[in-house]
């Protein structure tokens, strides 16, 4: 059961610039009220330790504050207390505002207010003590949103092929370029380092700002008619695994739930939001898609490293 940490106050009604800034501060920290002059957070939260803090602020203006720890004694009591941390209004404002947003992609105008918003869903996030369907619902909305930015910043998205994915003899790509489109983001970053780890160690880059331009003896993927792009409910990186056959390995199949999600959404992995925000802090060092290949190639060997210790882990 849920232990929650309580700060009771009182402060005279004469104080009250400290009133108010005592009551921000609990706001922002993500308290629950309980009743005027109650305040709870769960008691395992770094924020709690803060409300000793706010109890030393009131008693130094004359007032009373005092810090205790409660415990629901039965599951209806903790659920009456857990609906005060219910953050679902904040995600519905977010989530009509990352629709507004979509609707205004492609007028060049929105790269900005997608970072807010995501800056909006972290503090949103940072007290929900309790995450639910809204929480995951709004981080959906917002990958897709920048999924569909990213898409109108770097080129139109390879349509799906309807073609079943058919393996591949590894020889005949063995030593090749491997083109695609330029400016790549999760899924063509994740591909080339696929390929140059597991399947052409050799591989050389090319990316292209007309994928029609690309030479004929070099090895197409990720835009409409390549050899290996989107194919039924798969992304490039997931078409690979299955065409190299190297699906049975377990740490490429958990990366590729990651990469599915930060490209075409859908169920998360647990580490795509990590590595979505080393790979945008990725792009913004890079100075040429080269150089964001082999930024993104060093992510993908931690992430691959991390993983696979995991896997080791009885």
């Amino acid at each position: 059961m849920t232990r929650f940490a309580a700060l009771v106050m009182s402060l005279p009604a004469r104080n009250k610039t400290v009133r108010m800034r005592v009551w921000r501060a609990l706001t922002a920290m993500g308290c629950g009220v309980l009743r005027d002059g109650v305040y709870l957070l769960p008691a395992d939260s770094s924020a709690a330790e803060n409300l000793l803090d706010i109890e030393r602020e009131v008693a130094a203006a004359g007032g009373f504050a005092m810090t205790v720890e409660i415990d629901p004694r039965t599951s209806t009591q903790l659920e009456r207390v857990r609906k005060l941390f219910d953050r679902t209004a904040e995600y519905s404002g977010l989530v009509r505002d990352i629709e507004r947003t979509r609707r205004a992609a492609g007028t060049g105008r929105v790269a900005g207010g997608v970072a807010t918003l995501r800056r909006r869903f972290a503090q949103i996030s940072a007290t929900d003590f309790f995450p639910g369907q809204a929480n995951l619902q709004a981080g959906a909305a917002l990958t897709a949103l920048e999924a569909e930015i990213e898409r109108l910043r770097s080129g139109s998205e390879p349509r799906v092929a309807g073609r079943a994915v058919r393996k591949v003899d590894p020889a005949r790509y063995r030593n090749r370029i491997w083109a695609s489109r330029s400016h790549p983001w999760v899924d063509r970053l994740a591909s080339a380092w696929l390929i140059k780890r597991s399947i052409d160690p050799q591989a050389r880059f090319l990316w292209l700002d007309r994928p029609s331009t690309r030479p004929k003896t070099s090895v197409g993927f990720d835009f409409d008619g390549a050899e290996f792009t989107h194919t039924g409910q798969r992304v490039t990186f997931e078409v690979l695994l299955a065409a190299f056959d190297l699906e049975a390995d377990p740490v490429l199949r958990r990366l590729g739930l990651s990469i599915h999600y930060l490209d075409a959404g859908g169920v998360p992995g647990p580490e795509a939001a990590g590595i979505e925000i080393v790979l945008r802090g990725a792009r913004e060092r890079a100075r040429s898609d080269d150089e964001l290949v082999l930024e993104a190639t060093r992510v993908f060997d931690l992430v691959h490293a991390g993983l696979t210790r995991m896997e080791e882990q009885p």
